[in-house]
Protein backbone atom coordinates (compact mmCIF):
# COMPACT_ATOMS: atom_id res chain seq x y z
CA UNK A 1 0.00 0.00 0.00
CA UNK A 2 1.30 3.46 -0.88
CA UNK A 3 0.58 6.69 0.93
CA UNK A 4 0.95 8.91 -2.13
CA UNK A 5 -2.71 9.85 -1.99
CA UNK A 6 -2.30 10.95 1.61
CA UNK A 7 0.47 13.48 0.95
CA UNK A 8 -0.42 17.01 1.98
CA UNK A 9 0.49 20.27 0.33
CA UNK A 10 3.63 22.00 1.63
CA UNK A 11 1.47 25.09 2.14
CA UNK A 12 -0.70 23.22 4.64
CA UNK A 13 -0.37 24.45 8.21
CA UNK A 14 0.54 20.87 9.14
CA UNK A 15 3.42 20.67 6.68
CA UNK A 16 6.87 21.03 8.21
CA UNK A 17 8.41 23.66 5.96
CA UNK A 18 11.14 24.56 8.47
CA UNK A 19 13.37 21.79 7.12
CA UNK A 20 14.92 22.06 3.68
CA UNK A 21 15.18 18.29 3.25
CA UNK A 22 11.46 17.42 3.47
CA UNK A 23 10.32 15.02 0.74
CA UNK A 24 6.65 15.20 1.64
CA UNK A 25 4.28 15.33 4.60
CA UNK A 26 1.76 12.52 4.99
CA UNK A 27 -1.48 12.10 6.92
CA UNK A 28 -3.55 8.92 6.92
CA UNK A 29 -6.72 7.74 8.69
CA UNK A 30 -4.76 4.85 10.18
CA UNK A 31 -2.77 7.38 12.22
CA UNK A 32 -5.46 9.93 13.00
CA UNK A 33 -4.10 13.26 14.14
CA UNK A 34 -0.50 12.43 13.21
CA UNK A 35 1.53 13.98 10.41
CA UNK A 36 4.61 12.19 9.12
CA UNK A 37 7.27 14.46 7.64
CA UNK A 38 9.49 12.36 5.39
CA UNK A 39 12.98 13.80 5.15
CA UNK A 40 16.27 12.91 3.49
CA UNK A 41 18.86 12.60 6.21
CA UNK A 42 22.39 13.81 5.56
CA UNK A 43 23.82 11.66 8.36
CA UNK A 44 22.67 8.58 10.25
CA UNK A 45 25.27 8.10 12.98
CA UNK A 46 25.09 10.55 15.88
CA UNK A 47 28.08 11.27 18.08
CA UNK A 48 27.01 11.27 21.75
CA UNK A 49 29.40 13.01 24.17
CA UNK A 50 30.42 10.83 27.10
CA UNK A 51 30.86 11.70 30.72
CA UNK A 52 34.20 10.04 31.44
CA UNK A 53 37.67 9.55 29.99
CA UNK A 54 37.06 5.82 29.82
CA UNK A 55 33.98 6.36 27.64
CA UNK A 56 34.45 9.78 26.04
CA UNK A 57 31.67 9.28 23.51
CA UNK A 58 29.10 6.90 22.13
CA UNK A 59 27.07 6.50 18.96
CA UNK A 60 23.38 6.21 18.27
CA UNK A 61 20.93 6.26 15.37
CA UNK A 62 17.51 7.91 15.42
CA UNK A 63 15.46 6.90 12.37
CA UNK A 64 12.55 8.95 13.77
CA UNK A 65 12.20 12.23 15.65
CA UNK A 66 9.11 12.55 17.77
CA UNK A 67 7.22 9.47 18.89
CA UNK A 68 3.62 8.33 18.66
CA UNK A 69 4.05 6.31 21.84
CA UNK A 70 3.24 9.67 23.46
CA UNK A 71 4.86 8.85 26.81
CA UNK A 72 4.15 11.88 28.96
CA UNK A 73 7.47 11.53 30.80
CA UNK A 74 9.68 11.05 27.70
CA UNK A 75 12.99 12.82 28.27
CA UNK A 76 13.48 13.39 24.53
CA UNK A 77 10.58 15.83 24.20
CA UNK A 78 12.80 18.90 24.29
CA UNK A 79 14.55 17.80 21.07
CA UNK A 80 11.43 18.78 19.12
CA UNK A 81 11.93 22.41 20.06
CA UNK A 82 15.04 22.42 17.85
CA UNK A 83 12.59 22.29 14.94
CA UNK A 84 10.45 25.12 16.32
CA UNK A 85 7.89 22.50 17.36
CA UNK A 86 6.61 22.15 20.89
CA UNK A 87 7.64 19.44 23.31
CA UNK A 88 4.03 18.46 24.02
CA UNK A 89 1.48 17.60 21.34
CA UNK A 90 3.88 18.24 18.46
CA UNK A 91 6.29 15.64 19.81
CA UNK A 92 3.45 13.09 19.77
CA UNK A 93 1.87 14.11 16.48
CA UNK A 94 4.54 15.64 14.21
CA UNK A 95 6.85 12.73 13.44
CA UNK A 96 10.04 13.17 11.42
CA UNK A 97 10.89 10.09 9.34
CA UNK A 98 14.38 9.73 7.88
CA UNK A 99 13.34 7.68 4.88
CA UNK A 100 16.87 7.17 3.55
CA UNK A 101 18.53 6.48 6.91
CA UNK A 102 19.63 2.92 6.07
CA UNK A 103 21.26 3.97 2.80
CA UNK A 104 23.09 6.87 4.48
CA UNK A 105 24.18 4.59 7.31
CA UNK A 106 25.59 2.01 4.91
CA UNK A 107 27.69 4.72 3.27
CA UNK A 108 28.98 5.99 6.62
CA UNK A 109 29.89 2.48 7.77
CA UNK A 110 31.98 1.93 4.63
CA UNK A 111 34.32 4.78 5.52
CA UNK A 112 37.83 3.58 6.46
CA UNK A 113 37.68 5.81 9.54
CA UNK A 114 34.70 3.95 11.04
CA UNK A 115 35.94 2.08 14.12
CA UNK A 116 33.05 -0.37 14.58
CA UNK A 117 32.01 1.31 17.82
CA UNK A 118 28.84 -0.05 19.44
CA UNK A 119 25.76 1.76 18.14
CA UNK A 120 22.60 2.25 20.19
CA UNK A 121 19.04 2.49 18.88
CA UNK A 122 16.05 3.63 20.91
CA UNK A 123 17.91 5.89 23.30
CA UNK A 124 16.12 9.00 22.04
CA UNK A 125 12.87 8.14 20.30
CA UNK A 126 11.59 4.62 19.78
CA UNK A 127 12.66 2.94 16.50
CA UNK A 128 9.76 0.50 16.81
CA UNK A 129 6.95 3.00 17.22
CA UNK A 130 3.84 2.17 15.17
CA UNK A 131 4.97 3.88 11.97
CA UNK A 132 7.87 1.45 11.67
CA UNK A 133 5.31 -1.10 10.49
CA UNK A 134 4.85 1.08 7.40
CA UNK A 135 8.27 2.61 6.88
CA UNK A 136 10.29 -0.52 7.71
CA UNK A 137 13.54 1.34 8.36
CA UNK A 138 14.98 -0.97 11.00
CA UNK A 139 15.75 -4.05 8.85
CA UNK A 140 18.06 -2.01 6.61
CA UNK A 141 19.73 -0.43 9.64
CA UNK A 142 20.28 -3.78 11.35
CA UNK A 143 21.61 -5.34 8.17
CA UNK A 144 24.02 -2.47 7.50
CA UNK A 145 25.41 -2.64 11.04
CA UNK A 146 25.78 -6.42 10.95
CA UNK A 147 27.41 -6.38 7.51
CA UNK A 148 30.01 -3.88 8.71
CA UNK A 149 30.71 -5.87 11.91
CA UNK A 150 29.34 -3.08 14.11
CA UNK A 151 27.85 -4.12 17.47
CA UNK A 152 24.34 -2.82 18.15
CA UNK A 153 21.87 -2.45 20.98
CA UNK A 154 18.14 -1.74 20.84
CA UNK A 155 15.91 -0.33 23.57
CA UNK A 156 12.21 -0.23 22.73
CA UNK A 157 8.64 -0.36 23.98
CA UNK A 158 7.50 -1.63 20.58
CA UNK A 159 6.37 -5.21 20.12
CA UNK A 160 7.14 -4.81 16.41
CA UNK A 161 10.62 -5.92 17.45
CA UNK A 162 9.30 -9.47 17.02
CA UNK A 163 9.13 -8.92 13.26
CA UNK A 164 12.90 -8.53 13.12
CA UNK A 165 13.93 -11.32 15.50
CA UNK A 166 15.07 -13.68 12.70
CA UNK A 167 17.24 -10.89 11.28
CA UNK A 168 18.62 -10.07 14.72
CA UNK A 169 19.45 -13.73 15.29
CA UNK A 170 21.55 -13.67 12.12
CA UNK A 171 23.15 -10.38 13.13
CA UNK A 172 24.01 -11.80 16.56
CA UNK A 173 26.11 -14.50 14.91
CA UNK A 174 28.33 -11.78 13.45
CA UNK A 175 28.38 -9.08 16.14
CA UNK A 176 27.12 -8.58 19.70
CA UNK A 177 23.40 -7.69 19.69
CA UNK A 178 21.91 -6.45 22.95
CA UNK A 179 18.15 -6.02 23.32
CA UNK A 180 16.07 -4.38 26.03
CA UNK A 181 12.35 -3.87 26.44
CA UNK A 182 11.09 -0.90 28.44
CA UNK A 183 8.20 -2.01 30.70
CA UNK A 184 7.58 0.17 33.72
CA UNK A 185 3.85 0.16 34.44
CA UNK A 186 1.82 -2.91 35.41
CA UNK A 187 -1.48 -1.08 35.90
CA UNK A 188 -3.24 -1.07 32.52
CA UNK A 189 -5.30 2.05 33.20
CA UNK A 190 -2.27 4.04 34.31
CA UNK A 191 -0.26 2.75 31.37
CA UNK A 192 -2.89 3.86 28.87
CA UNK A 193 -3.10 7.25 30.54
CA UNK A 194 0.60 8.04 30.65
CA UNK A 195 1.82 5.95 27.67
CA UNK A 196 -1.27 6.02 25.43
CA UNK A 197 0.48 4.93 22.24
CA UNK A 198 2.35 1.94 23.64
CA UNK A 199 1.55 -1.79 23.64
CA UNK A 200 0.38 -3.29 26.91
CA UNK A 201 2.84 -4.57 29.47
CA UNK A 202 1.57 -8.09 28.74
CA UNK A 203 2.40 -7.73 25.05
CA UNK A 204 5.84 -6.36 25.84
CA UNK A 205 6.67 -9.19 28.24
CA UNK A 206 5.57 -11.61 25.52
CA UNK A 207 8.08 -9.93 23.21
CA UNK A 208 10.83 -10.43 25.79
CA UNK A 209 9.89 -14.11 25.92
CA UNK A 210 9.96 -14.34 22.12
CA UNK A 211 13.45 -12.81 22.01
CA UNK A 212 14.70 -15.25 24.63
CA UNK A 213 13.12 -18.19 22.81
CA UNK A 214 15.00 -17.06 19.70
CA UNK A 215 18.24 -17.31 21.66
CA UNK A 216 18.82 -13.59 22.16
CA UNK A 217 19.57 -11.85 25.43
CA UNK A 218 16.89 -9.34 26.38
CA UNK A 219 16.85 -7.08 29.42
CA UNK A 220 13.86 -5.35 30.98
CA UNK A 221 14.05 -1.65 31.77
CA UNK A 222 11.76 -0.80 34.68
CA UNK A 223 12.07 2.83 33.71
CA UNK A 224 10.89 5.17 34.88
CA UNK A 225 9.62 4.22 38.31
CA UNK A 226 7.04 6.87 39.18
CA UNK A 227 7.03 8.12 42.77
CA UNK A 228 3.73 7.37 44.57
CA UNK A 229 2.34 5.71 41.44
CA UNK A 230 4.49 2.67 40.60
CA UNK A 231 6.96 2.46 43.48
CA UNK A 232 4.88 0.34 45.86
CA UNK A 233 6.34 -2.98 46.89
CA UNK A 234 3.39 -4.80 45.33
CA UNK A 235 3.79 -3.08 41.97
CA UNK A 236 7.54 -3.63 41.81
CA UNK A 237 7.20 -7.24 42.94
CA UNK A 238 4.69 -7.94 40.17
CA UNK A 239 6.91 -6.27 37.57
CA UNK A 240 9.88 -8.39 38.60
CA UNK A 241 7.75 -11.55 38.71
CA UNK A 242 6.68 -11.00 35.12
CA UNK A 243 10.21 -10.12 34.03
CA UNK A 244 11.46 -13.40 35.51
CA UNK A 245 8.62 -15.35 33.90
CA UNK A 246 9.47 -13.84 30.51
CA UNK A 247 13.09 -14.92 30.90
CA UNK A 248 14.62 -11.45 31.14
CA UNK A 249 18.41 -11.60 31.07
CA UNK A 250 18.78 -8.67 33.47
CA UNK A 251 16.65 -5.92 34.97
CA UNK A 252 17.50 -2.22 35.10
CA UNK A 253 15.59 0.47 36.95
CA UNK A 254 15.70 4.14 37.78
CA UNK A 255 13.40 6.74 39.25
CA UNK A 256 11.58 9.23 37.05
CA UNK A 257 13.59 12.22 35.93
CA UNK A 258 11.97 15.29 34.42
CA UNK A 259 14.14 17.37 32.14
CA UNK A 260 13.23 20.84 30.92
CA UNK A 261 10.66 20.53 28.15
CA UNK A 262 9.28 17.36 29.71
CA UNK A 263 8.57 18.63 33.21
CA UNK A 264 5.86 21.10 32.16
CA UNK A 265 4.08 18.49 30.02
CA UNK A 266 4.25 15.90 32.78
CA UNK A 267 2.98 18.30 35.43
CA UNK A 268 0.00 19.19 33.23
CA UNK A 269 -0.85 15.50 33.04
CA UNK A 270 -0.39 15.11 36.80
CA UNK A 271 -2.66 18.05 37.57
CA UNK A 272 -5.33 16.54 35.33
CA UNK A 273 -5.04 12.88 36.36
CA UNK A 274 -3.60 12.92 39.89
CA UNK A 275 -4.01 16.39 41.40
CA UNK A 276 -3.43 14.94 44.87
CA UNK A 277 0.20 14.30 43.91
CA UNK A 278 1.07 17.71 42.49
CA UNK A 279 2.45 19.08 45.75
CA UNK A 280 4.53 15.96 46.37
CA UNK A 281 6.04 16.03 42.88
CA UNK A 282 6.68 19.75 43.14
CA UNK A 283 8.71 18.98 46.26
CA UNK A 284 10.65 16.14 44.63
CA UNK A 285 11.34 17.95 41.36
CA UNK A 286 11.45 21.53 42.60
CA UNK A 287 13.03 24.36 40.63
CA UNK A 288 15.44 23.13 37.98
CA UNK A 289 15.91 19.70 39.57
CA UNK A 290 15.55 17.01 36.91
CA UNK A 291 16.31 14.01 39.08
CA UNK A 292 14.58 12.66 42.13
CA UNK A 293 16.41 13.53 45.37
CA UNK A 294 19.23 11.25 46.50
CA UNK A 295 17.24 10.21 49.54
CA UNK A 296 14.41 8.95 47.35
CA UNK A 297 16.79 7.12 45.01
CA UNK A 298 18.50 5.52 48.01
CA UNK A 299 15.11 4.45 49.41
CA UNK A 300 14.16 2.98 46.03
CA UNK A 301 17.42 1.03 45.80
CA UNK A 302 16.86 -0.41 49.27
CA UNK A 303 13.40 -1.55 48.18
CA UNK A 304 14.52 -2.98 44.83
CA UNK A 305 17.63 -4.92 45.83
CA UNK A 306 15.94 -7.61 47.92
CA UNK A 307 13.09 -7.92 45.41
CA UNK A 308 15.50 -8.47 42.53
CA UNK A 309 17.37 -11.05 44.60
CA UNK A 310 14.13 -12.78 45.66
CA UNK A 311 13.12 -13.30 42.03
CA UNK A 312 16.52 -14.69 41.07
CA UNK A 313 17.25 -11.81 38.73
CA UNK A 314 20.40 -9.83 38.06
CA UNK A 315 20.61 -6.06 37.83
CA UNK A 316 21.87 -4.99 34.43
CA UNK A 317 24.16 -2.13 33.48
CA UNK A 318 23.01 0.96 31.64
CA UNK A 319 25.27 2.44 29.01
CA UNK A 320 26.63 5.55 30.73
CA UNK A 321 26.82 7.52 27.50
CA UNK A 322 23.74 6.65 25.45
CA UNK A 323 21.45 5.59 28.31
CA UNK A 324 20.50 2.36 26.57
CA UNK A 325 21.38 -1.20 27.48
CA UNK A 326 25.15 -1.57 27.75
CA UNK A 327 26.62 -3.28 24.72
CA UNK A 328 28.44 -6.55 25.32
CA UNK A 329 31.19 -5.06 23.17
CA UNK A 330 31.89 -2.36 25.77
CA UNK A 331 34.44 -3.38 28.33
CA UNK A 332 35.04 -6.59 26.42
CA UNK A 333 36.79 -5.06 23.44
CA UNK A 334 38.98 -8.08 22.74
CA UNK A 335 36.16 -10.59 22.26
CA UNK A 336 34.13 -8.02 20.34
CA UNK A 337 37.02 -7.22 18.02
CA UNK A 338 37.75 -10.89 17.32
CA UNK A 339 34.10 -11.52 16.56
CA UNK A 340 33.99 -8.50 14.25
CA UNK A 341 37.14 -9.49 12.39
CA UNK A 342 35.77 -12.97 11.88
CA UNK A 343 32.43 -11.61 10.68
CA UNK A 344 34.06 -9.51 7.99
CA UNK A 345 35.62 -12.66 6.51
CA UNK A 346 32.46 -14.77 6.45
CA UNK A 347 29.70 -14.73 3.81
CA UNK A 348 26.61 -12.72 4.65
CA UNK A 349 23.67 -14.74 5.97
CA UNK A 350 20.63 -14.71 3.71
CA UNK A 351 18.40 -12.33 5.68
CA UNK A 352 21.17 -9.77 6.18
CA UNK A 353 22.05 -9.88 2.49
CA UNK A 354 18.37 -9.48 1.59
CA UNK A 355 17.87 -6.46 3.85
CA UNK A 356 21.16 -4.72 3.13
CA UNK A 357 20.52 -1.25 1.66
CA UNK A 358 21.37 -0.97 -2.05
CA UNK A 359 24.32 1.06 -3.25
CA UNK A 360 23.55 4.73 -2.86
CA UNK A 361 22.26 6.47 -5.96
CA UNK A 362 21.32 10.12 -6.19
CA UNK A 363 18.16 9.37 -8.12
CA UNK A 364 16.98 6.88 -5.51
CA UNK A 365 17.59 9.35 -2.70
CA UNK A 366 15.61 12.01 -4.47
CA UNK A 367 12.59 9.79 -5.02
CA UNK A 368 12.59 7.09 -2.31
CA UNK A 369 10.26 4.13 -2.68
CA UNK A 370 8.58 3.77 0.68
CA UNK A 371 5.86 1.16 0.40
Amino acid sequence: MRWDGQAINSESPNALVRLSNVVRSVQTPEFAGITFHEVLAKTALNHVPGASKALPYGWNINPYRGCSHSCVYCFARATHTYLDLDAGKDFDNEIIVKVNVAEVLAKELRKPSWGRHPVALGTNTDPYQRAEGRYRLMPGIIAALAESATPLSILTKGTLLRRDLPLLVEANKRVPVDLAMSIAIMDDDLQQSIEPGTPTAKARFATVAAAREAGLDCSVFLMPILPYLTDSKAHLDEALRQAKAAGATTVLYTALHLRPGTKDWFMQWLEREHPELVEKYSYLYYGTNSYAPKDYRRWLAERMKPLIRAHGLQRGTEDPTTGGVRSAALGFATSGAIRGDSAERTPLPALIAEELPPTLAVAAMQAPTLF
